[in-house]
């Protein structure tokens, strides 16, 4: 079979298409692995019956019945599910949006997808632009996305030490400077997978370097505010001209609905309405449907603000507690958790590295994810990079108390401890 450029890059073996694949084994084909890796949220009680509320609602309703499975959605998105966007976000979060900066796209993979292709890779020039990762580690989805070679542009962060068993990435300003090759810039908060939330002088500091450069900071609000708010502590999450942030139902408890928001300057949504048109022709209409009605009832923000980050919070120190005791005399640390629903393990010296510790482990039945992927062009060269984990607190108590003998045990094994 011969494939075109295109065509193997978007057939080929990447970290999240490994990712994937064992989240169907752990969910499908054999439960009975602990399953400590991927991204699928937890199953929130009050969630899910809030869910099954309006899904009732929308069934037993003819009109929205009707509209849900027998109409096409215009290209930006329903002009209800916008408007009623815009006024969610500027009552809760203070953004000066309208209808006009806002489009709903099928999932936030297919949405970076979309803005990484529209910004970065080859111009008119015939001149190579890239997307600028100002921190590592980061979302490892975010590799397979561009429609070229040498896509992307990292930076290595700043590693402090914080207390006792702990450590956080940082900004390292002094290692900033984006040069004309830069057509974007593009962090998470919370970040994916190490729970950093970057400050906002941090992202303040992003934000002033991607206006002096001409080029949009891209900022993937997957876990963060204001939905599905899974943020530890307070901060400040601005939208501004010149930024484009996108927010996902999938981490509120809703990945099969397979629904984002892209909150941009007119001229950057038209864009993005264009060419999610072209790649998908409509969004489906559960997910809007959902979210429109959730908004009105104010349970979006009910959810965002109270019930997912309690809930979250409370499963994050469960397993920071069991790590702490069964780590206890391991060169261990542990990012300071601030948000989204991972725990970041780095053992230092890690005998054999992640990966290692990865295959070691699903042959003991727990899964977990190594972190090499998450350095990108950092993986090889750095050598903290091979001796992170990440490790979900999405699963029930007794999985992660059983998890973790598991891997406190490999741990030990491979220290020889």
């Amino acid at each position: 079979m011969k494939l075109s450029r295109f065509g193997r890059l978007l057939a080929q073996d990447s970290p999240i298409v490994q990712l994937m694949e064992d989240l169907g084994e752990a969910l499908s084909r054999n439960p009975d692995l602990l399953f400590l890796g991927g991204g699928n949220p937890a199953k929130v009680p009050a969630a899910q019956q809030c869910f099954q509320t309006h899904l009732r609602g929308l069934v037993e309703d003819t009109d929205a019945a009707n509209s849900l499975l027998g109409v096409y959605p215009a290209p930006q998105g329903d002009d209800r599910t916008l408007r009623a966007l815009a006024g969610f976000l500027s009552r809760e979060c203070g953004w000066p949006v309208s209808e006009a900066d806002i489009a709903i796209v099928s999932g936030s993979q297919l949405a970076f997808f979309i803005l990484f292709n529209l910004f970065a890779g080859v111009d008119d020039s015939e001149s190579s632009r890239q997307v600028l990762l100002p921190l590592v580690p980061e979302y490892l989805g975010y590799g397979a996305q561009g429609l070229g070679d040498d896509f992307f542009q990292t930076r290595k962060p700043l590693l402090r030490l914080t207390q006792a068993n702990r450590f956080k990435y940082a900004l390292d300003t002094a290692d900033l400077q984006v040069g004309p090759e830069v057509g974007a810039i593009c962090v998470s908060r919370p970040t994916n997978p190490s729970g950093n939330l970057l400050t906002n002088a941090e992202m303040d500091q992003l934000l002033t370097l991607a206006r002096q450069a001409g080029v949009p900071l891209l900022v993937d609000l997957a876990y963060g505010s204001p939905f599905p708010g899974l943020v530890y502590q307070a901060c400040e999450n601005p939208w501004r001209a010149g930024s484009v942030h996108v927010l996902s139902l999938s981490k509120l408890g809703l990945p099969g609905v397979r629904t984002a928001v892209v909150v941009a300057d007119p001229e950057v949504i038209h864009c993005v309405a264009r060419a999610n048109t072209i790649m998908s022709l409509a969004n489906g209409n559960l997910g809007p449907a959902l979210l429109e009605r959730m908004i009105d009832s104010g349970d979006l923000s009910l959810l965002g603000r109270t019930v997912l980050p309690d809930f979250y919070r409370a499963r994050r120190d469960q397993l920071v507690a069991l790590l702490d005791n069964a780590l206890k005399g391991l060169p261990y640390r542990i990012h300071e958790p601030e948000g989204a629903f991972f725990i970041w393990l780095w053992l230092e010296n890690l005998p054999g590295g992640s990966q290692a510790l990865y295959a070691n482990l699903k042959e003991k039945g727990v899964l977990v994810m190594a972190g090499e992927s998450f350095f990108f062009e950092w993986q090889s060269t750095w050598a903290h990079a091979r001796e992170c984990v990440r490790l979900t607190y999405c699963q029930p108590p007794e999985v992660l108390a059983r998890a973790v003998e598991i891997i406190a045990a490999e741990v030990r094994r491979l220290y020889a401890v």
